[in-house]
């Protein structure tokens, strides 16, 4: 039987699947970060750039104060950055110099263990962007080997790719990337262990979703096949649409005889902060899926499928969107199967509808399909339908993105941002402006956080709009707080109400 470690999904994936990537702010992820830390998971997976563009777009919090704080939180613990390579925050293509420099201030920051996933699986591309990573001083580097349905995507397929992995220094181990949770048992006891013959002696991680139950299946056996490490989420950050419930995987394999060398107790507390601060938020909490056989045919989680129908909705077409499904899938097949995770989802299930409601198949194309078919977002795994390749690139406005200049290089951005640091240049090339002012204007963010207190401080702000309202005392045994505001305090509220009445008025 073998010895299993655990990588935690909570701060990154959890938060994406069940909290829609907005949930977590510095101060709730520094609480969690020690214990976190306590329960031994070989990592955190930590961070991305999309993640970087939400803590300053929404939350105004500096994302690399963020990964420095928890790296001074959790000293030992790898925080794990996914990116693609050619792209940071936005979906432009971003000058290999950028990448560099990005590269290497993650890892100044903090950031230890860096996964490598090219969209298209093209092999050169991952294997420049680990070359990128490693001499940034990247201790582990992971190859992501993403797994999708399709005539194109056999087990072969991913051997090859685990092949060149194996033989790639700059390469410390890889992992089965499962994101729409379609990995069932019986596909996993023929791709495992091709995938782990290819890749040698360098570990192989899983890591499934549950988008249709599958993976609380595939987990507790996966060892048995060759997968040395699983991803999984604590509490009310797991099921749903997220990965398997880390507690439930540990008994699972603890059962079958596998060991699991992590604090328990530590591993409780982080499942009960995480539903103590679901409950102060008013945030879901994750269930077990039931399985759905026609997601095997579409592939299309239901975010998007939720944003398709509403779109039909507004146009007065809601009974076309059965239509509009069976559309996706030959859309999918012409443009060479991307795997669909973002933004190839939204892609081909926009791309589906104008086919559906034009007169002519592919008349309108989205500019990101077309920048698809142009290769900015790699080059596709399958080639695209030749037919639909010429109509497409055959349009104006085709030929107006491929004339598009190439992204800027690091000197040409130092020109256009000077006297700012590289971190703050970095999210101003890849950033509006007003959003990166916005976000330095709110200075550092707060460092602490306790659930318990939200429904008091929920109070205190709901007070503080009562203009009329001069003292309040709380008191409980043992305390008692007391607030009271100035006189010109006082005065300026009741300025405000007044005003609002008259407006009010009028």
């Amino acid at each position: 039987m073998a010895e299993v470690r655990l990588v935690d999904v909570s701060i990154r994936d959890g938060n994406q699947c069940m909290w829609s990537a907005t949930g977590l702010r510095t101060p709730q992820i520094l609480q969690a970060a020690p214990l976190l830390e306590r329960v031994g998971f070989h990592a955190l997976d930590y961070i991305s750039s999309t993640f970087m563009g939400i803590a300053a777009r929404t939350h105004r919090e500096d994302p690399w104060e963020r990964i420095r704080l928890t790296r001074a939180a959790a000293p030992t613990t790898h925080l794990q950055f996914i990116g693609t390579g050619f792209r940071f925050i936005s979906w432009e293509e971003a000058s290999p110099e950028l990448m560099q420099l990005i590269y290497d201030r993650l890892v100044v920051a903090g950031i230890s263990r860096f996964i490598v996933l090219d969209p298209m699986h093209d092999v050169e591309a991952m294997r420049k962007s680990a070359g990128m990573v490693k001499r940034a001083g990247a201790p582990e580097v992971m190859g992501a080997l993403t797994f999708t349905l399709s005539p194109v995507h056999d087990d072969a397929f991913y051997a090859g790719i685990a092949r060149v992995i194996a033989e790639d220094p700059n390469f410390d181990r890889a992992y089965i990337k499962d994101p729409t949770g379609m990995l069932d048992l019986e596909r996993a006891r023929s791709l495992v262990p091709a995938v782990k013959a290819a890749l040698g002696r360098k570990p192989l991680e899983l890591h499934s979703h549950c988008t249709i139950g599958l993976s609380p299946i595939t987990y507790p056996r996966a060892p048995d096949l060759g997968v040395d490490v699983l991803h999984v989420a604590p509490g009310p950050l797991s099921n749903g649409s997220s990965l398997p419930d880390a507690q439930r995987v540990v008994a699972n394999l603890r059962e079958l005889g596998h060991t699991v060398d992590i604090d328990d107790r530590a591993l409780d507390l982080v499942a009960r902060y995480f539903h103590a601060l679901a409950r102060a938020e008013g945030l879901p909490v994750g269930a077990p899926q039931d399985y759905d056989a026609a997601f095997l045919r579409h592939q299309v989680a239901g975010g998007v499928l939720t944003t398709t129908r509403r779109q039909l909705h507004e146009v007065g077409l809601e009974d076309r969107f059965d239509e509009v499904l069976e559309e996706v899938p030959r859309v999918r097949a012409e443009l060479g199967y991307p795997i669909m995770v973002t933004p190839f989802p939204q892609m081909v299930c926009t791309q589906a509808l104008y086919n559906v409601l034009s007169p002519e198949r592919y008349e309108h194309v989205p500019d990101e399909v077309v920048r698809y078919v142009l290769a900015r977002f790699g080059r596709p795994t399958s080639p695209v339908d030749a037919e639909v390749k010429d109509k497409i690139l055959s349009s104006p406005r085709a030929k107006e993105l491929e004339a598009e200049p190439p992204p800027p290089t690091v000197a040409e951005l130092r020109r256009r941002f000077p006297r700012v640091g590289d971190e703050e240049l970095i999210l101003r090339a890849t950033m509006p402006g007003n959003q990166v002012d916005a976000m330095k204007a709110a200075g550092p963010a707060r460092r602490h956080y306790n659930p318990a207190l939200r429904p008091v401080l929920g109070l205190l702000e709901e007070l503080s709009r009562r203009p009329a309202l001069a003292e309040l005392v709380v008191e409980r045994p043992g305390t008692r707080l007391l607030l009271r505001r100035d006189a010109r305090d006082r005065r300026d509220a009741d300025d405000t109400h007044r005003e609002h009445k008259e407006a009010h008025a009028v």
